[in-house]
């Protein structure tokens, strides 16, 4: 079948043949493709012997996500996800998937991340106090690293509880940092990651024996009850979804606050209008501000929005049709893969002036009816929206307002800046920042 010939039957074929969306510089080739093919493009996959759909107009994106997302399901690297995370909400489709995330739902609610204020502010107080020492030794940090375990650690506490420093003590450290110091999500991190499921085994089997109260995720998972039958979940489900707090509760958490102060350490006047509204704000002085105070930060809140705008830890977004749809006018047969690349959506030039730039202000609240509800979305949209979005914001600018009021940080250039997008989207080499007191 000639290009020309497929064209009139679909949407614009590229003129190469690839796995889009698989392959470590799908990217970079996404950017040029929709550059040349606009807001709907096809690539041939060989390795399925089919086409894959690239869509970037705000309709067909909440026609996938919110009207129509019933017809959906998860798209290709679903499988590579659900060897690391089971079956748990990430993964799990149709009914099973909305009665957890029903029985889950809950313990998102804003009453219950508030409930968490002195596990974060603690450990950013933990943080501030090494890198004072490091600051008065002139010794720079490793961004990345320190947001990976500053976030792991939140997660990890919020999840566990108490329960984490025993399980740290009696096996002579922390077992999940392999969160951490290993940066590759292959088989072999899959592996030893899951693992891991031993341990949390256990620890669902002693609470289970011991009665003891706790306030942390374990706890609420296991109270948790399905509200048409009464039924708990099982072992396995309660592990699956622990498995996937433990992962998705931190590393994009990590990932939007190592792009935050890299994109502060280049703009010093947008840096110093954030610390501007921390130095006179009363809530930045709080050791363990409340969700509702630390929202009262509003320039801070568009930095991280601007932040996540231009640099969305999940970039790509992944579906497959069930029945036919219509895209843009386009047929979409049952059976499609289609790709949401939320990289380039947050900088579609119809959508956003002066795309590629960093302006918090574009989150103003007059500057909101600019743009359509579905040009934005880093926590993407819809019944599958991420259910930890506001949990993970909240962890944000309680960092950004103890760190920022304390710190200036200055980057120290070393490898050259370059993007790695694969199930996130990271800095290719880590950040390194030299910390100066304010």
């Amino acid at each position: 079948m000639s290009t020309t010939e497929t064209t009139q039957q679909g949407p614009p074929v590229a003129d190469e043949a690839f796995d889009i969306g698989s392959t470590d510089d799908s990217l970079e080739r996404m950017v040029e493709l929709f550059g040349a093919h606009g807001d709907i493009y096809r690539v041939y996959v060989p390795a399925r012997k089919s086409y894959t759909y690239v869509v970037h107009h705000p309709d067909d994106v909440k026609r996938i996500l919110v009207s129509n997302h019933r017809n959906y399901t998860k798209g290709i690297g679903l499988d590579r996800v659900k060897i690391l995370l089971g079956n748990g909400i990430m993964t799990s489709e149709g009914e099973f998937w909305r009665r957890q995330r029903m029985m889950l739902q809950p313990m998102f609610h804003r009453r219950v991340i508030t409930g968490f204020a002195e596990v974060i502010g603690a450990a950013n107080d933990a943080l501030l106090e090494r890198w004072s020492e490091l600051a008065r030794r002139g010794e720079p940090i490793n961004l990345t690293d320190e947001m990976s375990e500053l976030t792991l650690g939140i997660v990890l506490k919020a999840i566990f509880g108490r329960d984490l420093e025993r399980m740290s003590a009696e096996l002579g450290g922390n077992p999940f940092e392999v969160v951490t110091k290993e940066q590759a999500r292959n088989l072999q991190f899959a592996y030893k990651f899951r693992s891991l499921t031993r341990l949390v085994a256990a620890l669902i089997a002693r609470r289970r024996d011991s009665g003891e109260e706790h306030f942390d995720y374990v706890a609420m998972l296991m109270s948790a009850r399905d509200k048409d039958t009464g039924a708990a979940m099982g072992e396995r489900e309660l592990i699956d979804e622990i498995m996937t707090l433990v992962v998705a509760g931190h590393e994009t958490t990590a990932s939007g606050l190592n792009w935050t102060w890299y994109l502060l350490s280049q703009h010093p006047q947008i840096e110093a209008k954030l610390h501007a509204e921390l130095d006179a704000s009363p809530v930045a002085a709080l050791n363990a501000p409340s969700l509702a105070e630390v929202e009262q930060l509003l320039y801070t809140r568009q930095v991280i929005d601007e932040a996540l705008r231009l640099y969305p830890p999940g970039w790509l977004l992944s579906r497959r049709t069930i029945e036919p749809d219509v895209l843009s006018g386009y047929q979409i047969p049952a059976g499609t893969n289609v790709l949401l690349p939320l990289y380039l959506l947050h900088r579609h030039p119809r959508y956003w002036s002066d795309p590629d730039a960093f302006v918090p202000e574009r989150f103003a609240t007059d500057n909101e009816a600019e743009r359509p509800r579905f040009a934005y979305m880093p926590f993407a949209a819809g019944p599958r929206h991420c259910i930890g979005e506001t949990f993970a914001l909240y962890e944000m600018l309680v960092h950004m307002q103890r760190v920022g009021r304390a710190f200036r940080l200055v980057h120290v250039p070393r490898e050259p800046f370059a993007l790695e997008a694969q199930i996130n989207l990271r800095t290719r080499h880590p950040v390194y920042m030299r910390l100066e007191r304010r």
